[in-house]
């Protein structure tokens, strides 16, 4: 199960900064694209070791889906 921390202000999930993948924190070095949908939220980022993720919250159920690219 992947966890994922990220910086939010007017709303939840504004910006991820780290994720958990594979027992190890990735801190994320930088946000390729980004985009809304209806009641979720998608990143592509690129983690400090430079694996590329996908990550994308949905509202309902209030969960995170992560997958390496």
């Amino acid at each position: 199960m992947a966890i994922v921390e990220c910086l939010s202000g007017n709303e939840y999930a504004d910006r991820p900064l780290a994720l958990t993948w594979g027992g190890q924190k990735l801190e994320i070095a930088a946000i390729i694209a980004q985009w809304h949908g209806p009641n979720e939220k998608g990143f592509r980022v690129q983690a400090v070791n430079g694996q590329v993720f996908e990550l994308i919250y949905r509202e309902v159920p209030d969960e995170w889906n992560v997958r390496p690219i």
